[in-house]
């Protein structure tokens, strides 16, 4: 290993390898001879830069990360929203409840990453000091966003906050009110100190409203326990609604003007989705495309399309097209909850329009045909085999085989399609990721006022959005209340219904219905009823929490019984 910092910062593999000093490269990092420019103390802008980037790299590899395929399917699967397609396998066990184990690699992996985000952030931390307070509030951020999906998901966590420097084999679980007021502190420090997004260097740089967004969000969750804390929540929600820096997109944009297509799926495509590019929904875009704002080193191949769109090269008469956003292996279908039941009685919705959740598609191989067999329901079969055979060519409808819904074809969200034509097998997503968006902020602020009591402005918030989707269908018939919402429907399943509408394939599901404590219920929507997703089968009440890892357990636990595991694991 080099004795620079590759990639703008030394990665660390799990909290019980912190504590041994092991690098991403394998080599104790304490048997390294350290160069005086990455002394934990060390304020040379050069290395806080590159240490800041490194931060920004630590979110692209725990998002790009393809070791395993399935590892994004993890926070989506056996909820309420999504069913198993081709899985890869560690997802599995998140939807066949009995099989989650402490072994499991995706709870390792991002286990991983969330310390390898707190010691990186803690060097940032400890190494400015007050000297630089832009500095330390952008690693806060960071920090922040990593013990929040440890609490969520985990529960108590041991707590870091000074970067590792010797060997430690006796860490502790720290109560997560502990760990929510580090995490409060980080936000609100977050929210003084970071530039405003007309002073940040680049859009893309972590700014207030990066910070308010995710503070509203972890505050919702820290309000279950203290309710104060909705309060504050709305507080910072609004502060971005009320700071004029952001817009609705309710008209076309972009790019594929003359493509057919709606303004809400403009918001998702290629080379549409930054600031600069027209996307004023935008408040945190992660940078994946050329010219990128950030640097933050070369990632790993993002897995988002491959996971969410379906393996319809499978089909003779078919070829990769950006038209159908490119190669999908189909790990991941849309639950009949989502495809059917959050859609009833809001027909004109513009978020589930062909363009925005795909049903139906076209032979598009050039000068194709070929005979097949229909048998009596009108799925595909051998010819000479059903009642009868017909021709299918170029431009004609799809016709499946039975089998093909549960991974070549099934109604996807078209958010995550990107189609490279020099990379027609498209192993890596190159394209931008949507994190934070405007219209999240509106669902958040009307989370926190019902949890306030405040139904009337909740239904504002809500109505917010559906004005926008329904622009369309309201100028269409003339009924200027198509998608109304009153304030009696406001319930927090109504709501997490409508992040469903808006956030499907955005929003980690998991962590959402975790921190609403609504895991255990929602799965009961899902509605998949096949032998593959009985999701509610093994499901125990301990299941809400994640196991922590073995390897945590082993290396913290050789002189006593230190860090304890979660209750029903092993």
């Amino acid at each position: 290993m080099k004795k620079t910092i590759n990639n703008y910062t030394t990665l660390f593999s799990m909290l019980a390898l912190l504590s041994v000093g092991a690098s991403s490269c394998g080599k104790g990092y304490l048997d390294e001879k350290p160069y005086s420019s990455y002394d934990a103390t060390n304020v040379d802008p050069t290395t806080v830069e590159n240490r800041l980037l490194g931060l920004h790299y630590n979110f692209a590899q725990l998002w790009g990360y393809s070791g395993r395929q399935g590892f994004l399917s993890c926070w989506q699967i056996g909820t309420d929203i999504t069913s198993a397609g081709s899985t890869e396998g560690v997802e599995n066990p998140f939807y066949q409840y009995a099989d989650l184990n402490s072994e499991n690699g995706g709870v390792s992996f991002l286990w991983e990453k969330c310390y390898a985000f707190i010691n990186n952030a803690n060097l940032v931390i400890d190494g400015v000091g007050d000297s630089n307070a832009k500095a330390s509030a952008e690693a806060r951020f960071f920090r922040a966003y990593a013990y929040n999906m440890l609490v969520t998901l985990w529960g108590d966590v041991p707590l870091l906050t000074s970067s590792i420097k010797v060997p430690t084999f006796n860490y502790t679980r720290n109560a997560v009110a502990e760990i929510d007021k580090v995490i409060a502190d980080d936000l609100n420090y977050a929210v003084k100190e970071l530039p405003d997004l007309a002073t940040a260097s680049t859009p893309s740089r972590i700014n207030k409203d990066m910070a308010r967004q995710l503070a509203a969000e972890a505050f919702l969750r820290i309000g279950m326990r203290d309710a104060s804390y909705f309060a504050q929540a709305e507080t910072m929600a609004t502060a971005i609604i009320n700071g004029g820096n952001y817009k609705l997109i309710e008209a076309r944009y972009g790019k594929y003007l003359a493509e057919g297509g709606d303004y809400f799926r403009d918001m998702f495509r290629q080379g549409n989705m930054r600031r600069r590019q027209g996307n004023t929904e935008a408040i945190w875009t992660f940078e994946l495309e050329y010219n990128r704002e950030v640097n933050g080193g070369t990632i790993d191949n993002p897995q988002q399309r491959r996971v969410w769109q379906p393996a319809y090269h499978k089909w003779d008469g078919m070829v990769n097209a950006d038209s159908l956003g490119g190669r999908g292996n189909g790990r991941l279908r849309l639950s009949n909850f989502m495809k059917y039941t959050v859609w009833k009685g809001l027909k004109g919705d513009i978020r589930n329009s062909n363009f925005n959740i795909r049903r139906t598609t076209n032979y598009n191989r050039p000068n194709f045909s070929t005979e097949i067999g229909i048998d009596a329901d009108g799925y595909r079969v051998a010819k000479g085999t059903g009642s009868k055979n017909i021709i299918i060519k170029t431009g004609d409808k799809v016709v499946p085989f039975r089998t093909d819904s549960l991974e070549v074809w099934y109604p996807f969200p078209t958010k995550w399609g990107g189609y490279d034509p020099l990379d027609d097998f498209g192993y890596a997503l190159v394209k931008d990721w949507p994190v934070m968006r405007f219209g999240e902020t509106y669902l958040l602020r009307a989370e926190a006022r019902l949890r306030q009591g405040n139904t009337v402005g909740a239904a504002e918030d809500i109505n917010k959005l559906r004005d926008r989707s329904f622009k369309v269908a309201r100028a269409e018939s003339g009924n200027n209340q198509l998608g109304k919402v009153a304030a009696s429907e406001l319930t927090i399943d109504f709501i997490l219904d409508e992040r469903a509408r808006e956030l499907i394939a955005e929003e980690n599901r998991r962590m959402t219905l975790v921190r609403m404590n609504k895991l255990k219920e929602r799965i009961l929507r899902n509605g998949d009823t096949g032998p593959a997703n009985k999701i509610t089968a093994g499901f125990q009440d301990y299941n809400v929490l994640l196991p922590i890892p073995l390897s945590e357990i082993q290396l913290n636990n050789k002189d006593g019984d230190n860090l304890k595991q979660n209750l029903g694991y092993k």
